[in-house]
């Protein structure tokens, strides 16, 4: 893409607007006031399949890039290049995973300077149990980026696992309230679990459902399919800040699945928001398409407190 095309796109790009969501069937904090303080704001991002540019925010779109940064690779030594021998390791490059523009995620906090935030991953699996590790993040000037942005494709991985390679999709930034899900305290979960089955047999929805959420998103609490596990900053050694989770699962119902995805034969005014279904024809275009193991997540942390924002990830599955 010539440089001046980039430059228009990120004026000129294709907007991102919010799904219409259902409202939660309850006060959470009414019927559960030990909640109170717990809910957090997040921006769900809900990736369809899609052709997104390098001015659009998507999840594994084209990113806008300077000419004159290189291409992240990763050198695991492990990387074997399956080609024409002789076989031998060699640096694999790095795919785009998300692009975020601030027009479009006002809810996320950039660095001075910065409105536009990039990450990209290693699309193998490492031997040491990182998986599809070692990420790049970039928080950058869009303007300033587009100025000088590169004309030629990017490097593709010689090889890769297609469960850690997203396919393009655009993205439509939702703002949204949820409570805690895997993060509840221990104390706090085991004191609410009898106020859970009551609240699920009295009322026919179950908390987890309704006020939780496990899908791609921005801020909030991480998407997390097993015991958390919040890293603290190297640095100056406070807990790191959720930044964004990255998942393998997408709301196909529920409270969570967007009022325009709900199959049109469905009678909204008969259907409670919690068991609403998606319309079958739009299903294939729901999510990136990757596993990320077995219905896993990559969820990354920054430290706001130190210079340069340092960031860190986590993943499991």
């Amino acid at each position: 893409m010539p440089p001046e095309t980039a430059q228009q796109d990120t004026t000129e790009s294709q907007s991102t607007r919010p799904r219409p969501l259902a409202p939660p069937p309850c006060d959470i904090e009414a019927v559960l006031p030990e909640l109170t303080g717990t809910a957090r704001e997040v921006t769900l991002l809900y990736p369809r399949a899609g052709q997104p540019g390098p001015g659009d925010s998507s999840i594994g779109g084209p990113l806008l890039w300077p000419a004159d940064d290189p291409w992240p690779m990763c050198a695991e030594p492990g990387h074997y290049k399956p080609l024409d021998p002789p076989v031998r390791p060699e640096p694999v490059a790095m795919v785009p995973v998300v692009q975020l523009y601030a027009r479009d995620v006002p809810g996320l906090v950039f660095p001075d300077d910065t409105d536009l935030l990039q990450i990209l991953w290693c699309p193998l699996v490492h031997e040491d149990g990182r998986y599809a590790a070692n990420p790049r993040l970039r928080w950058r000037n869009a303007a300033l980026t587009a100025a000088g942005a590169t004309a030629g494709e990017p490097p593709r991985p010689h090889t890769a696992d297609e469960d850690f390679v997203p396919r393009p999709c655009t993205v439509s930034p939702t703002p949204a309230v949820e409570y805690p899900n895997w993060d509840l305290p221990e104390a706090l979960g085991e004191l609410l679990d009898r106020q859970f089955e009551a609240l699920k047999e009295e009322m026919g929805y179950d908390y987890f459902d309704v006020a939780t959420t496990r899908q791609s998103k921005v801020g909030g609490y991480p998407g997390w399919t097993q015991p958390p596990d919040w890293p603290d900053c190297a640095g100056c050694g406070t807990r790191m800040e959720h930044l964004l989770s990255v998942t393998a699962t997408e709301p196909g119902m529920g409270r969570w699945l967007p009022l325009d995805d709900r199959a049109s034969d469905q009678d909204e005014t008969a259907t409670p928001c919690w068991m609403a279904e998606a319309d079958p024809a739009a299903l294939d275009a729901f999510g990136h398409d990757m596993a990320l193991g077995d219905l896993g997540g990559m969820y990354f942390f920054v430290c706001r407190g130190c210079p340069e924002t340092p960031y860190t990830h986590r993943y499991d599955c």
